[in-house]
């Protein structure tokens, strides 16, 4: 006997109702972050693939699903979208793009890599300086945004 019935995941949290003042918060950083994007005219499908790849790493489910939806809009493939989860193995995508997903997973690991200069020095070759703050706006804001959603399941 099989089930094909999805399996819900239950709200531990509503952090939206609970604590709506750091909600508010949140959403403002997330609004700055989008502002330093646009300054610099940061491209709309790599702002997605550094998105999922800090959502994936932080098993932050509903982000995926986001920003996977979000990157098709953008414009993106699907095979690149499979493949950002690969994207060391893949050929599909850029030195640009290769240099903000290692800077991602370096600053999403930090506690573990310390950002290493190798990692920044690569994107620093890459990316102005003015892009690349855009660029750690945007991933220490998705990773705030996957810490809510993995510890309290806010957004199911």
């Amino acid at each position: 006997m099989t089930n094909d019935q999805p399996v819900p995941v239950l709200v531990r949290l509503d952090i939206d109702t609970v604590a709506p003042h750091f909600a508010k918060a949140l959403a403002h950083l997330d609004n700055a972050m989008v502002r330093e994007l646009d300054a610099v005219r940061f491209d709309a499908r790599l702002r997605e693939l550094v998105r999922m790849r800090a959502s994936q790493l932080n098993g932050c489910s509903y982000c995926v699903e986001l920003h996977s939806t979000d990157a098709v809009k953008a414009g993106d493939t699907a095979a690149r979208i499979a493949a950002v989860a690969v994207w060391r193995e893949s050929s599909l995508f850029t030195a640009r793009e290769r240099a903000a997903l290692t800077v991602t997973e370096s600053i999403t690991r930090a506690s573990e890599t310390h950002v290493p200069d190798a990692d920044w020095a690569a994107a620093a070759q890459l990316f102005s300086p003015e892009e690349l703050g855009a660029l750690v706006a945007l991933i220490v804001t998705i990773n705030a945004w996957n810490l809510v959603g993995v510890s309290t399941h806010a957004w199911v």
